[in-house]
C-alpha cells in the first residue's frame, strides 16, 4: 500500500512541467519551439539544424540550456526570459489536485530545471498558487540543471531538506537517479510505466496517486 511507503515523508518535491500538469496539456510545446528559435537565433543555423541541437544538448547535458552554455558560452538570463513567455492559458485549475497537495503533511517544494517565476505562474494556472513552501528553479542551482548531482545537492541544500524523509515526483526518468541514490521515495508520473531499479512506484495520475497517501 503506497500509503504505508511515505508515512516517514516531511518533504514533498514536485517537478513542475507534465508533473503538475497532465502532458496532453502541451504547454511544453510552446517552450521547445522557443528554444529552437533561439537556438537559431545565437547560433545562426536553420530551424532543422536547431531542432537538432536542442534534442542533442538535451539527451547530453540534461537541458538544452546546459549545452549552449558548455558549448557556446551562452548567457543563461536572455534565453530563459525568452523561452518562458508563452502562453498559460492552455492550462485548467484542478481543485482535486490542490486539495490533496495542501493536505499533505509537511513541507511542499516545487523543483524545476524551468526558472521560479515560470513555475509561479505555471501554479497559479493550475489553481495550486500559494501551496507551495518555496519554488526552485534551474537559477537556484546555478544553472546546473536536473540530473546533475550537484544541481540536486544544491537546491536540497538551500531548501534544507532531510533526503531520507523526503518524496520526490518527477516525469524524466533520468531525474529520479540521483534524488533516489540520495534517499528519497521516487515516484514517477507519466502516462507509460518504465520499470527502472531507481523508481520506487509509477502513475498516471498524480491526483489520484496523491489521494491514495491521504
Amino acid at each position: 500500500m503506497p500509503k504505508a511507503d511515505f508515512s516517514h515523508v516531511t518533504t514533498w518535491v514536485f517537478d513542475l512541467d507534465n508533473t503538475l500538469y497532465p502532458p496532453h496539456m502541451r504547454l511544453f510545446d510552446q517552450i521547445e519551439v522557443r528554444m529552437t528559435d533561439y537556438v537559431m537565433q545565437a547560433l545562426g543555423v536553420d530551424r532543422a539544424r536547431a531542432d537538432a541541437l536542442r534534442l542533442h544538448y538535451w539527451h547530453s547535458y540534461g537541458t538544452t540550456l546546459a549545452g549552449l552554455m558548455r558549448e557556446h558560452d551562452v548567457d543563461p538570463a536572455p534565453y530563459l526570459t525568452q523561452v518562458h513567455e508563452i502562453d498559460f492559458s492552455r492550462l485548467s485549475p484542478d481543485p482535486d489536485l490542490a486539495e490533496r497537495i495542501r493536505a499533505l503533511p509537511g513541507r511542499k517544494i516545487i523543483y524545476t530545471n524551468g526558472t521560479a517565476p515560470y513555475a509561479e505562474k505555471v501554479s497559479y494556472a493550475r489553481g495550486l498558487g500559494g501551496l507551495f513552501d518555496a519554488i526552485y528553479g534551474v537559477e537556484h542551482a546555478g544553472f546546473a540543471p536536473k540530473p546533475e548531482r550537484a544541481a540536486f545537492e544544491t537546491v536540497f541544500a538551500k531548501d534544507g531538506l532531510a533526503p531520507e524523509r523526503a518524496a520526490m515526483f518527477e516525469d524524466d526518468l533520468r531525474n529520479l537517479e540521483v534524488p533516489h541514490a540520495m534517499g528519497l521515495r521516487t515516484v514517477h508520473v507519466a502516462p507509460e510505466r518504465d520499470e527502472k531499479p531507481h523508481v520506487h512506484h509509477h502513475t498516471d495520475d498524480l491526483s489520484a496517486f496523491l489521494a491514495r497517501l491521504l
